[in-house]
């Protein structure tokens, strides 16, 4: 789990979460894999942030069919690396080691299935922040449609990101207002980008991944390379930082 002081990943004493059998199987395969795979040396860093919680179910599947552009688009910036991160029922939250390549990821996510619980994106704030300290760490990625937590601690973590030259672009499904102020609030202050899409844009999605791929990767001018090719998602995010080149 990621810890709530600073956001590295780390269990509980005597932690008793019920799950089901299968359940149970798939956490230990995403730890397994997790630990398997190895990083590469000079590619982006990206942190994935998925939100798994009960109603998200259709939005991780398409999730992990979409990611592979995110890889694809980065192919001759100097590549992408990503960590998967998502969180789900009482009090789970949990991180994989960097991954080079699609396939890695989708076996990442294949075996997650999504519970009911409450938004945790604090910590994945928290996480992210502690990853950059570790090493430099181009962005984070969060995808999600609901945020249940205080925003003034979101905005605490949020400026910790800023402070390291992370941004953060989140991209929220739907149109719930509380979700649409704190996604805001966390890209305002890091500088990143608040983008929507609703149930039937997987284009929309895969478009914005694909977007925040060639930034991690190659940084605003790849971004910028992107919108010219006619990529909806870069002309949004070019739209959102064009104003903030320099922090690229």
């Amino acid at each position: 789990m990621v810890d709530d002081r600073d956001g590295r990943p780390t269990m509980r004493a005597g932690e008793s979460l019920e799950r089901s059998a299968r359940g149970a199987h798939a956490v230990e395969d995403f730890l397994a894999e997790a630990a398997r795979l190895a990083p590469r040396a000079g590619a982006g860093r990206l942190v994935f942030s998925l939100d798994a919680t009960m109603s998200r179910q259709p939005t991780w599947d398409r999730a992990a069919e979409l990611q592979a552009g995110m890889f694809d688009e980065a192919v001759g910036q100097g590549g992408l690396l990503v960590s998967l991160v998502y969180f789900r029922g009482i009090g789970e939250c949990r991180s994989s080691r960097f991954v080079g390549d699609a396939a890695a990821l989708k076996r990442l996510m294949s075996g997650i299935e999504c519970r009911s619980g409450f938004t945790q994106i604090g910590r994945v704030l928290g996480h992210a922040a502690a990853t950059a300290r570790e090493a430099p760490l181009a962005a984070l990625v969060h995808v999600g449609d609901a945020a249940e937590e205080d925003i003034d601690e979101l905005a605490g973590r949020a400026g910790d990101l800023a402070l390291l030259g992370v941004k953060a672009f989140m991209f929220q499904e739907g149109d719930d207002p509380a979700a649409a102020k704190a996604f805001a609030e966390i890209a305002r202050l890091t500088g990143g980008a608040h983008c929507r899409f609703d149930a039937g844009s997987a284009g929309r999605l895969a478009s914005l991944l694909r977007a925040v791929a060639a930034y991690a990767s190659g940084g605003y001018p790849a971004l910028a390379r992107a919108a010219e090719r006619g990529g909806e998602g870069a002309r949004l995010l070019v739209g959102s930082l064009g104003r903030d080149r320099g922090a690229s």
